[in-house]
């Protein structure tokens, strides 16, 4: 007499009363014979012609070499904003679809914008590790909301949860690459080396990657494995070791316009684009490089600078990359695949910024002060973004910019590599394709079916299409139909090479939008309207846009306002919904968005007990050497330091804290001219007093840390500047309610984080 199965699964072997009455079984493998390992490393805020083998002249020729064994598309394209392409990337679903109408910051209560990919989307690492694969995934997430990236979790959403079987980066937006949010696999690390020490978060998370490979390479050699890796470059801010920088001193003296003339040549030398390709004339707001004053000219050539230096540094890396999979014997084995999210940014400003923050805080950069740290652009104490000038050169022969439906937002590089399998070396493929196609292309190449169900979930139709034909074949046909486009409003068609398209002012009708027509296969840089000549086809494509629109969920179209933004982020629940945040340290990390509020003004407590002897260290410290606060002890006394773009108020106790139990308090009262009266108590005597010239509505985008720092906010101490005494209690109260000025400025701050 034999048993049944076990009820946790398919049993195809024989259980009897004895092992000699019975027979052993193991589920078969289900990785494909000779699956091919999979890396996709993507690129952040990288125009069309950013990169040197799709026309600019900026050294990349680690990425340029894998380009020439490779394939690369010019007519691949993505969402215009960061969350939403990755979202598309790893379920080949169109963004509305799966939840990420823009970035995953905000939760609007629509199904189009809940910032987290629903189950019935499986990722493309839940359908390889289900087929045997380890997955792995370092650099940037930014697919989980950021109210759920705090210690508090919920974790559904982090990459362990979606598939992947490790992760190191960071789970926002942006950070900064000398001092960033580190969380390795579900938690908060501290950094393995200061910025003094030649710490750069590319390098590291190629250390990091390379580890994990290394690791399954050494131990279970036959599997194959997928590697997402997402660098913060070249997200603002704009950073790369000083040897980088050094190398561009001067490199951009002639500015923009001789610059994109210059790329623009070299697209039409490389095959890039088509020979009758018309420049696109400057965005508005553009201004001819010799109408620049002289501290314009040179704060925008230097921060373009700063872009270049940091271009090559995330190539070095790459390569790099590309030298452990050499060295571990994986490299002729994996289907290679390098993009970019979107287009070149436009949220530098027409001047370009040297502290991003400023922006934020409806703060003009002073390019006449800015001039004298130009020695700080692309350092540590910088949080640079470069202007719009130098986007669209970044973008040639495009118009308009990421978050833009028009080909500078929207058109992207893409270059593909897989030994053996590309119909030759180096060529150019120029059929239409989009970011929904790489995880229905990577399935296929491998040799999987697209499942029906995932974990027990029914899923959703894949809205993408394999591009493998195109691997063999140059004039390879797509299949696919028409492919819609929308961002904060902004709409786009494209169908069988033509494309309407049309620009939205936020707050204005729809219905009012102006829309454009291009025919793309005559017309690379969508510069001769046609909407005149063609109203029956252009009527008949903004048709089709509102069909697509329903049948992906785009709707309801959203354009509100940063007051009605704020207000649905926050929300009963949310971690900064309320006025009274109590600590118990130690605690992990607390991210900027799980932060309480510095713009409202706040008075702290600290219950502590203070050790005998010294006893320095950090109590409170938010932000970095950019802008931020900190409570520290230093020689024994108490100090506050708020630190808005390196100018410093501060608060110095003059007698050393006594060792015992104490309360600290500090309070932070902002007044109606905008600054803010700063009193510091130790046992409820009064200790110091400052005044803060301008509080700040938003710090630094890097978060808080108790008893302990991330990062510097001045020269004083270095991280992690540890406490060595016991705190045992902190506690923020906030002002009653947010101002207008708060409202626009954390509004502006999570749009940048893309």
């Amino acid at each position: 007499m034999t048993q049944p199965p076990p009820r946790n699964g398919t049993f195809g072997g024989r259980i009897g009363r004895t092992f000699q009455q019975s027979e052993p079984w193991w589920p078969p493998t289900a990785v494909p014979p000779g699956a091919p390992n999979v890396v996709m490393v993507v690129l952040d805020d990288t125009g069309f012609s950013h990169l040197g083998c799709y026309g600019s002249t900026m050294a990349t020729p680690n990425i340029d070499a894998i380009a020439a064994q490779g394939l690369r598309y010019t007519g691949f394209h993505t969402t215009a904003l960061c969350s939403p392409t990755r979202a598309c990337l790893l379920t080949g679903r169109n963004h509305h679809a799966v939840g990420m109408r823009c970035i995953s910051n905000f939760d609007t209560g629509f199904p189009n914008m809940r910032g987290a990919i629903p189950k019935s989307a499986a990722t493309l690492a839940e359908v390889l590790r289900d087929n045997g694969y380890a997955t792995y995934a370092a650099g940037k997430w930014h697919l989980a909301p950021m109210a759920e990236c705090s210690a508090a979790g919920p974790f559904t959403n982090w990459p362990l949860q979606r598939g992947f079987d490790r992760f190191y980066g960071f789970l926002n937006g942006e950070s900064d690459q000398f001092s960033p949010e580190l969380i390795c696999d579900n938690h908060a690390v501290p950094q393995p080396r200061s910025p003094a020490e030649g710490y750069h978060f590319s390098e590291d998370v190629v250390d990091q990657a390379g580890g994990f490979i290394r690791d399954l390479t050494s131990l279970v050699p036959e599997k194959p494995f997928f590697l997402y890796l997402a660098f913060g470059a070249m997200h603002a801010p704009h950073q790369a070791p000083q040897r980088y920088l050094d190398k561009y001193r001067g490199r951009f003296d002639a500015g923009w316009d001789v610059e994109r003339e210059a790329w623009f040549a070299r697209q039409k030398q490389l095959g890039i684009i088509p020979p009758d390709t018309e420049l696109a004339p400057r965005n508005r707001g553009v201004k001819p490089w010799n109408e620049l004053s002289p501290n314009e000219q040179r704060f925008a050539a230097r921060l373009q600078e700063a872009f270049a230096a940091m271009l090559e540094h995330t190539d070095d890396q790459i390569g790099r990359l590309v030298d452990h999979l050499k060295q571990l014997g994986a490299w002729d084995n994996t289907l290679f695949v390098l993009l970019s999210d979107n287009g070149a940014s436009q949220e530098g400003g027409a001047s370009g910024i040297l502290d991003e923050m400023r922006y934020f805080n409806g703060m003009r950069e002073d390019v006449d002060a800015a001039v004298l740290r130009l020695d700080d652009i692309g350092g540590p104490n910088s949080h640079s973004n470069i202007p719009w000038g130098w986007a669209q050169a970044g973008n040639s022969p495009l118009k308009w910019y990421k978050q833009n439906t028009h080909g500078g937002g929207v058109r992207d590089p893409l270059i593909v590599r897989w030994p053996d399998h590309l119909a030759e070396a180096g060529g150019i493929r120029k059929q239409f394709c989009h970011a929904i196609d790489i995880a229905p292309t990577v399935l296929a190449a491998i040799g999987i079916e697209q499942p029906t169900e995932v974990a027990s979930v029914p899923q959703m139709p894949v809205h993408g299409t394999s591009l493998l034909p195109t691997f063999a074949d140059a004039d390879a046909p797509i299949a696919r139909g028409p492919q819609y486009f929308e961002m904060f409003g902004h709409r786009a068609l494209v169908l069988d090479g033509w494309k309407a398209v049309s620009r939205h002012k936020a707050g204005t009708p729809y219905d009012d939008d102006v829309w454009e027509l291009y025919h793309l296969e005559q017309d690379f840089s969508e510069c001769r309207d046609l909407a005149q000549a063609e109203p029956e086809r252009l009527r008949q494509l903004i048709a089709l846009w509102w069909q697509e629109a329903e049948k992906h969920g785009v709707l309801p179209l959203d354009d509100r306002g940063a007051s009605e933004m704020f207000r649905a982020s926050q929300r009963p629940g949310m971690p900064t919904a309320r006025r009274r945040f109590v600590y118990y340290p130690p605690v992990s990390h607390i991210p900027a968005d799980a932060c309480p509020s510095p713009a409202r003004g706040w008075h702290t407590t600290i219950e502590l007990t203070h050790p005998a002897g010294a006893a320095d260290g950090a109590l409170i410290n938010r932000g970095t050497i950019n802008s931020g606060f900190a409570l520290y002890l230093r020689d024994g006394r108490l100090h506050f330091d708020y630190n808005c773009f390196h100018t410093h108020t501060r608060a110095v106790a003059r007698e050393p804290l006594t060792d015992g139990p104490h309360t600290l308090a500090l309070d932070v009262v902002r007044q109606d001219d905008g600054s803010a009266q700063v009193a510091l108590r130790v046992d409820g005597t009064l200790v110091a007093e400052a005044v803060i010239p301008k509080l700040l509505f938003v710090l630094s985008s890097l978060g808080m840390d108790l008893g302990r720092s991330n990062a510097p906010i001045n020269d004083d101490y270095q991280a992690p500047f540890a406490y060595p005494g016991k705190m045992h209690r902190v506690v923020f109260d906030l002002g009653e309610k947010a101002s207008r000025g708060e409202i626009r400025a954390v509004m502006r701050t999570e749009m940048a984080r893309q």
